[in-house]
C-alpha cells in the first residue's frame, strides 16, 4: 500500500505513539470506574482517544489522494529552537532556579517572556501584535489561575512584591 500523504502518515504515527504511551503510563495509576474515577482514568481516556485519532489520520493518509503527495519538507530549525526555548524560559522564570540563585519572576513576567520568545519563531513577527497577545494572555491567565482557581504561585517577581 502506498503512502499518499507523508505528512498525514507520520503525524498519525506520532499521535498513535503518544496516545499509546499516555495510556500505558496511565494504566499504572488507579483507573477506577466511570462513577468514581481514579487519577488514571482521564489520562487513559485521552491516550486512547489520541491513539484512535492517530489511527484515523494514518488510515486517511493511506487511502485519500492528496495533491503533491504531502511531502515532508526540511526541518524548521529556527521555529523548533524558539518554541523549545520559550517553554524552558517559562519554567525557569515561573519557578526560578535555586541552584543558580535565580529567583522566581512570577506568572506575568513568564507569560510575557514565553509569548515574545515563541513569537520570534514566526516569519515576520511584529512587536505590537506580540505585546497585545502577551497582555491578553497575562490578564486571562491571572483571572483563570489566580482569581478563579485560587492557585498559589508567584504572580510578580519577589523584588516587586517584597
Amino acid at each position: 500500500m502506498n503512502i499518499k500523504s507523508q505528512k498525514d502518515f507520520f503525524c498519525g504515527l506520532m499521535f498513535m505513539t503518544v496516545g499509546v504511551m499516555f495510556a500505558w503510563g496511565a494504566s499504572t495509576y488507579n483507573i477506577g470506574t466511570g462513577a468514581r474515577m481514579g487519577p488514571g482514568y482521564f489520562p487513559l481516556l485521552l491516550g486512547v482517544l489520541l491513539a484512535i485519532i492517530g489511527a484515523a489520520v494514518t488510515f486517511t493518509a493511506l487511502v485519500v489522494e492528496t495533491e503533491g503527495g504531502g511531502k515532508i519538507g526540511k526541518w524548521a530549525w529556527k521555529p523548533l529552537f524558539f518554541i523549545i526555548a520559550a517553554n524552558v524560559l517559562f519554567g525557569v522564570l515561573l519557578a526560578g532556579v535555586p541552584a543558580f540563585k535565580l529567583p522566581a519572576f512570577g506568572l506575568i513576567v513568564a507569560i510575557y517572556a514565553v509569548t515574545f520568545v515563541a513569537s520570534m519563531a514566526e516569519a515576520g513577527w511584529k512587536v505590537k501584535n506580540t505585546l497585545i497577545l502577551a497582555t491578553v494572555l497575562a490578564i486571562g491567565s491571572y483571572l483563570a489561575f489566580v482569581m478563579a482557581l485560587k492557585l498559589q504561585f508567584p504572580v510578580w517577581p519577589a523584588f516587586i512584591t517584597g
